[in-house]
């Protein structure tokens, strides 16, 4: 595939998310590139969001940052906006839900800073192409996703629990994936855990915090990955007057390619 067509992919779905025609979660949409998590806080939070996120890069591996008030991520796509180019969003005020809108261009403000965090969906493609089976992406859901009693290292403000994302995995795909996954340390790189849930805090499997919940067959071990959804702990924690972050699943998607995220 050349260049350019690889490209269309991602541009094709931005444009669809753009319109209003795609608002759905985003696994497996643009096949081989990269989708980030997405922060946008006042920039009087900006610095403290950067230390909480230098200092937890498992959970949190940055990918770009903007400058205050600016909407566009050129150095991830070269027509990515930031404020149409998730297909969902969720508005955050003093720590509390409160919107989940498909657009934020009437909530711009001047002062915001735009922060895109590594996301899983990319070394799941990694895993497909090894053979190995994710129950999430065959069955149309979106991953499991838990917070755990595993604590974020604090900066300023912000602090929290880190949230995890769950796959069961055979016992050989789980070592074959624990491999796999530590080549990509910008999108969380290997697992936090294997096996026992309750070990991090996490008392029932069938009623995930985000996402949908997939079976564990026998057999199989659960295997917990560090998820950028922790943000979203921690701005629950924080409680920031004005807040953005993407829906859980509903990424925004770059036009860097997910194989160029390797380390070896």
């Amino acid at each position: 595939m050349s260049a350019l067509s690889s490209v269309n992919k991602s541009v094709n779905a931005r444009v669809a998310i753009r319109s209003g025609e795609f608002s759905g979660h985003t696994s497996g949409l643009a096949e081989g590139h990269v989708q980030g998590n997405v922060v946008i806080l006042p920039s009087a939070l900006a610095h403290d969001f950067l230390c909480y996120c230098q200092r937890n890069p498992k959970p949190c591996p940055l990918l770009a940052v903007s400058e205050p008030g600016e909407s566009l991520l050129p150095s991830l796509g070269a027509d990515i906006d930031i404020r149409t180019d998730l297909p969902r969003y969720r508005v955050w005020r003093d720590g509390v839900l409160t919107d989940q809108p498909t657009d934020i261009r009437q909530l711009w403000r001047d002062d915001l800073v735009t922060f895109v965090i590594g996301c899983s969906f990319s070394f799941e493609e990694a895993l497909l192409q090894a053979g190995i089976p994710l129950r999430h992406i065959a069955q149309n859901r979106n991953v499991a996703m838990y917070r755990s009693n595993i604590a974020t290292t604090p900066a300023g403000v912000f602090s929290g629990p880190m949230v995890v994302s769950m796959r069961p995995l055979s016992a050989s795909d789980a070592i074959r994936a624990i491999q796999i996954t530590t080549r990509f340390p910008n999108v969380h790189g290997a697992p936090v855990h294997i096996g026992d849930p309750t070990q991090i805090g996490i008392t029932d499997l069938s009623a995930p915090d985000y996402g949908d919940a997939v079976e564990v067959m026998p057999g199989e071990v659960p295997v917990f990955w560090a998820c950028g959804v922790t943000p979203q702990a921690a701005i629950a924690q924080a409680r920031p007057e004005f807040c953005i972050t993407h829906a859980p699943g509903a990424m925004l998607i770059t036009d860097l390619l997910n194989h160029e995220l390797a380390t070896f």
